[in-house]
């Protein structure tokens, strides 16, 4: 249902209204009747008030009035932000309120403003107000306006934030004076919007803005522009043609008498820089550049500590853990060509880098009271299920299957952040193994054409996600065994080898040869995977508005809080403390190294206040690529 037109003169007097210049303590009544009445020539002559004369009884004197409405803190008080002209209305209402008529109103007014009003007109009534030179309608629903109805003595027209879509309207016949126009935060779009700019449309204007509007023809709109001779003052950031890399430089250079671009003085350095890039503005291309850098990742968790040990049939469990990003669609092969991987949420991934290490032989002895205790439930039948990690709490995964329709059906449910926004693609860095401090070193170039839908990507952010990825592998060509079945299976034969004394090292199996010296036990080599197992550990939006003002970079260190637990992180580090000893027992030394005992003595402090694990966070830099000079531009075209 569409919304009735409100046209601009009711809301002047709605305006008008709400001033109440006809209420106490302004306009007349029993507070200042004796001022007021009907005078004759006979009571004119000897019945005037002498200025030293007392108010009469229940009346107040004009001053206690005017402090009425000058006050902040009277209730009559007008309300903060208030314009000259309605303080200067209420006051005169107190001291003349007879004057307060039509014809006063429209030849008093050289200023209105109607901002925020629900005005969607501007109707003929007002050409009434004969010395009107500024007119703000701010903040309304106007889509386009008769310049018939325009007053000729407009010096200033300001319709910032309203559905403007065209300047046609405006150049039927437009003020002849005017000096400044406002037309920022509209839906000005299209190439034809250049030729409503010209000097035969708007012959003295000095300012212009057309700001935050879907503007993307730099070229003709600068051409247009540049017959304006008094134009000094111009405001184009916001629109997608102030996304390509040389788009201040050409501006400056083009316009030669230009004093402020986009809020910034131009400077004569400015000038010197860019000098002749206009000559080649035909071939520069029409196009943005971006280049995303993610750098580490801290505050992971190990889960591999609560995994237990694998059977001879597996599973043989691996981690990795990459970030994505979604963005705009870049041209075609231009991910390839500076290596970006988009991101599969659903496919199988092999982590071949990881399955060709030696399986590790120290499994801490805790971690299987962990993993009996959160990997795994116990059923009404006695038998052991293996719960999964995928968020969004997806049933169980075995094996591969020949069928396509059993596999699509096994597949986890794909958690909603893991997935790109509508009119973007999710792009991912390399697949990293657990560390500390994770090092993604990912850089992406994104080269753009279509520059409308970037500036609403920019407008609408971009969200980065910590995602760990966890893949159970199985030797190839045994028949299939569900993962926790093995993983019991595994479990039981380890009791029982324990029970004949079979010799152990922190509470996992070791190996020996005819010598009695250990070996490691080392994967199969011909391997199958499961899908992958995806958890999201940390999302977050970044805000990418900056780059529409002008801003070339947005840096920042997206912290999704603390994820690791006390647990995990106790695990870990006795994981790691033991193998520089097994080195050193390698090498004949047992002397402690030095700093072992304090790093015991940490571990025993968390359990006493003073766990302070690190938060997960991730370091994301989006920068627009900007031209410093006419000759980088230009040595850009042959690149």
């Amino acid at each position: 249902m569409e919304e009735p037109t409100r046209t601009l003169s009711a809301a002047v007097r709605e305006h008008l209204r709400q001033l109440c210049l006809r209420e106490f303590p302004c306009g007349t009544g029993s507070w200042n009747k004796s001022r007021f009445l009907p005078q004759t020539w006979r009571t004119w002559r000897e019945l005037t008030p002498r200025e030293e004369e007392a108010a009469s009884p229940g009346e107040e004197t004009m001053e206690a009035l005017l402090d009425l409405v000058r006050s902040p803190h009277s209730p009559w008080a007008l309300l903060e932000g208030s314009s000259k002209e309605d303080h200067f209305l209420r006051e005169l209402a107190i001291q003349n309120p007879l004057r307060l008529k039509d014809t006063f109103f429209y030849s008093y007014f050289k200023s209105l403003r109607m901002v925020n009003k629900h005005v969607s007109l501007v109707d003929k009534d007002l050409l009434k107000f004969t010395k009107l030179e500024e007119l703000i309608l701010s903040a309304n629903r106007i889509k386009e306006i008769d310049a018939v109805n325009l007053p000729p003595t407009l010096k200033v027209l300001e319709l910032y934030g309203n559905e403007v879509t065209s300047m046609e309207c405006l150049c039927a016949r437009p003020p002849p004076c005017l000096q400044h126009l406002g037309l920022g935060h509209n839906k000005l779009l299209g190439p034809l919007e250049s030729l409503y700019v010209t000097a035969d449309h708007w012959p003295t204007l000095v300012s212009l803005d057309l700001g935050f509007n879907n503007l993307t023809d730099l070229q003709s709109l600068i051409a247009s522009l540049s017959t304006l001779q008094h134009l000094r003052l111009l405001v184009l950031q916001g629109n997608p043609l102030a996304l390509v890399p040389y788009y201040r430089g050409f501006t400056i250079d083009s316009l030669s008498r230009l004093c402020v671009l986009d809020d910034i003085t131009v400077s004569p350095n400015e000038k010197h820089l860019f000098r002749d890039l206009s000559h080649s503005g035909d071939l520069l291309p029409r196009e943005a550049q971006f280049v995303v850098t993610i750098g580490n990742v801290r505050g992971v968790p190990d889960t591999s500590v609560l995994d237990p040990e694998p059977g001879p049939q597996g599973p043989f469990i691996t981690y990795s853990y990459y970030v994505t990003y979604d963005f705009v669609e870049d041209e075609e092969d231009e991910g390839k060509k500076y290596g970006g991987v988009l991101a599969e949420i659903v496919s199988p991934s092999l982590i071949m880098e990881q399955l060709g290490e030696e399986f590790p032989e120290e499994v801490i002895g805790e971690a299987e009271g962990s993993l009996e205790s959160g990997l795994t439930t116990q059923t009404q039948s006695g038998e052991l299920e293996e719960e999964s990690l995928v968020s969004g709490g997806s049933a169980p995964l075995p094996r591969l299957t020949d069928s396509a329709e059993e596999l699509a059906k096994l597949r986890p449910l794909t958690d909603p952040r893991l997935c790109p926004s509508p009119g973007t693609v999710l792009f991912s860095t390399v697949r990293k193994p657990w560390a500390e401090v994770i090092p993604c070193n990912y850089e992406m170039q994104h080269t753009l054409k279509d520059l409308v839908p970037l500036k609403a990507f920019l407008l609408a952010g971009t969200t980065v996600t910590v995602v760990e990825e966890k893949v159970l592998s199985w030797p190839a060509g045994l028949p299939l065994v569900d993962a926790s079945l093995s993983a019991r299976k595994g479990k039981g034969e380890k009791n029982k080898k324990d029970k004949k004394g079979t010799d152990l090292n922190g509470g996992k199996e070791v190996a020996k040869d005819q010598k009695g010296s250990k070996k490691k036990k080392e994967l199969p080599k011909d391997l199958q995977q499961d899908p992958p197992i995806l958890r999201v550990l940390g999302s977050g939006a970044v805000v990418l508005e900056p780059l529409l003002v002008g801003e070339p970079l947005v840096s920042t260190v997206c912290n999704f809080g603390v994820i690791r637990t006390l647990e995990s992180d106790r695990l870990t580090f006795l994981r790691d403390s033991k193998k520089p000893k097994k080195a050193k027992k390698e090498t004949g030394k047992s002397k402690t190294k030095p700093g072992a005992s304090e790093k015991r003595k940490s571990v025993f402090s968390m359990y006493e206040g003073d766990y302070q694990p690190e938060p997960l966070t991730v370091e994301v830099q989006i920068q627009l690529n900007q031209c410093r000079s006419a000759e980088e531009a230009i040595r850009a075209l042959s690149l």
